[in-house]
């Protein structure tokens, strides 16, 4: 899966409203983080193999450090609780942990049968395959990404103008599985845009969880001002 992971980030901001967008694109693809940079050092492998799939041409040959179930998990549990350390925020921290396990659910959808259940030589590996057809993985994707960020803005007082959409991934065959993973450590990039777009957002949501008893007890001059989405 493509731009529908970034379609989950978006919808989790309302789970988790104080939490930077920048932190929730990161959990939400933090196996294709991972992923790339694992390629170059030679631990994972992936190649080129036009017609594999009617979407993409790549071939995970194997990927059991970033994207296997069990591992996500754990990495997933190290994401969500080094955040709590953090910013003791408990719940957060749960949001975060579940976003990065998403990945590999998302995927499984999408992919052949090449997610690993676990890091282990053999492993069982699932894929329903949605690659195997154009117009399908066009409608989830598209859907997932529109239907995240609309519940962004329910969530925000206003998305900032310099936000912007991230380019949709279709198009001919790369010349080689080295450019293919030096391109996807551009998705920190995303991390980053995302992190600084959300900055000047102001949560409705956020606001409420103050409610009455906080306003009648904290006096106007002192309740301290909300600032969803600094980290």
């Amino acid at each position: 899966m493509f731009i529908g992971h970034f379609g989950v980030a978006f919808a989790a901001k309302r789970a988790a409203p104080r939490v930077s967008l920048g932190v929730l694109f990161a959990a939400a693809q933090l196996a294709d983080l991972l992923w790339p940079t694992l390629v170059l050092l030679g631990i994972e492998e992936v190649r080129v193999q036009p017609g594999i799939t009617v979407v993409t041409p790549l071939d995970f040959v194997s990927y059991p450090y970033s994207h296997s179930l069990l591992l996500l998990g754990v990495w997933g549990a190290a994401f969500g609780t080094l955040y709590v350390a953090f910013r003791r925020a408990a719940p957060a921290g749960v949001a975060i942990a579940l976003l990065v396990v998403s990945h590999w659910v998302l995927d499984v959808v999408t992919h052949r049968r090449d997610m690993p259940l676990t890091p282990a030589a053999g492993s069982r590996r699932f894929g329903l395959g949605l690659w195997n057809s154009l117009p399908a993985s066009l409608a989830t994707e598209l859907t997932m990404f529109a239907g995240g960020v609309a519940v962004y803005l329910a969530a925000t007082r206003a998305v900032p103008r310099r936000a912007a959409v991230k380019a949709w991934p279709f198009g001919p065959p790369p010349p080689s599985a080295a450019a293919v993973v030096w391109t996807a450590e551009t998705i920190w990039l995303l991390v980053v845009w995302a992190w600084w777009a959300d900055r000047p957002t102001a949560d409705w949501s956020e606001e409420r969880q103050w409610g009455l008893e906080t306003r009648e007890s904290t006096p106007t001059s002192t309740r301290p001002p909300i600032s969803p989405g600094r980290f």
